[in-house]
């Protein structure tokens, strides 16, 4: 059997990317509210369908209840996609409270998934990718099987140092925090992570699924870097992880542009919304073939059981 390949999409509504570039949420009518549920969703599903690839949706609790939010999960979940669970209220700061805090959270956001499509995840992922222990505790305490939060990216890391850092200086902070700076000597392959250390190898019952980063260059091989970045890169960089696990990870705005409705303030900081959602499409339909091909196209859940049955 080939090596688990998993593509998963964090739901991410246009109001976090506000938060992230600092901007006031009233610059966002109802239909840009609406974008990842409307738009989103339906143009992933259909390349799903076309590369005939699993996939996991990361839904954050309190978009669900809102506007189509549960009937996009459902037809989701119908069609094969995993659900899984992207917190609650989606706080950048998630990973410095206490357990009990983020038990509360987590159980929200589990409850709205398990009603709206009519089964429980299993898995979670952190805002911003920022883990703590604390916050792995919460995750072990709903009996989840993984998480997928760890993104030992030193570029990514060191570029949205810099971002955070220019915004703050313009009067714009952002509400992103960075991670602990330990998750750049995290593996970049699945393991078992220690509960009060969980950049590092342990013994926790459930298993760490890192997002893509290439061995050697440590590039974050991720949704924006594929849609924007020369496509001999991307094809040079996507073949450095044959042979073993991929987990590849994308957000709803990836296919997304400004002609669907984003406001100009946001795309202007949301450099990616500039590339044509056409170009996106036809880019990531190319990467779902590749995962296809030379992957077993799965689900996190499903390449959690694989890997947990191989001895992982």
């Amino acid at each position: 059997m080939n090596a688990p390949g998993c593509i998963s999409v964090d739901l991410d509504s246009l109001p976090h990317y506000c938060r992230i570039q600092g901007l006031d949420e009233s610059v966002l009518d109802e239909r840009a509210r609406q974008l990842v549920w409307s738009v989103a969703v339906p143009r992933y599903l259909e390349l799903f369908e076309a590369a005939k690839v699993k996939a996991t949706f990361f839904a954050i609790g309190e978009d669900v209840g809102q506007g189509g939010g549960a009937s996009a999960l459902r037809r989701a979940h119908l069609a094969g996609v995993e659900i899984a669970n992207h917190s609650h209220a989606h706080d950048y700061a998630m990973s410095r409270w206490p357990t009990e805090r983020a038990v509360e959270d987590l159980r929200q956001a589990h409850q709205a998934i398990a009603n709206a499509v009519g089964q429980a995840p299993v898995g979670f992922r952190a805002p911003g990718y920022s883990l703590s222990g604390p916050l792995l505790q919460a995750v072990l305490e709903l009996g989840y099987e993984y998480d997928s939060s760890a993104f030992p990216a030193t570029g990514y890391y060191l570029a949205k140092a810099a971002v955070m850092g220019a915004l703050a200086a313009v009067g714009r902070p952002s509400r992103a925090i960075l991670s602990d700076p330990r998750v750049l000597f995290a593996p970049r392959v699945p393991y078992r992570p220690a509960v009060d250390a969980p950049y590092q190898r342990g013994a926790a019952r459930l298993l760490e699924l890192p997002v893509a980063v290439a061995p050697w260059s440590r590039l974050h091989f991720i949704g924006t870097f594929v849609t924007t970045m020369p496509w001999a890169l991307v094809t040079r960089t996507f073949h450095a992880f044959e042979g073993g696990f991929f987990n590849f990870e994308l957000h709803a705005i990836d296919v997304l542009d400004g002609s669907d409705g984003i406001p100009e303030v946001l795309a202007r900081q949301q450099r990616d919304v500039r590339v044509p959602a056409t170009e996106k499409l036809r880019r990531l339909a190319m990467l779902f073939r590749w995962v296809s091909e030379g992957f077993e196209s799965m689900t996190l859940a499903a390449a959690t059981r694989a890997l947990v049955a191989q001895g992982t």
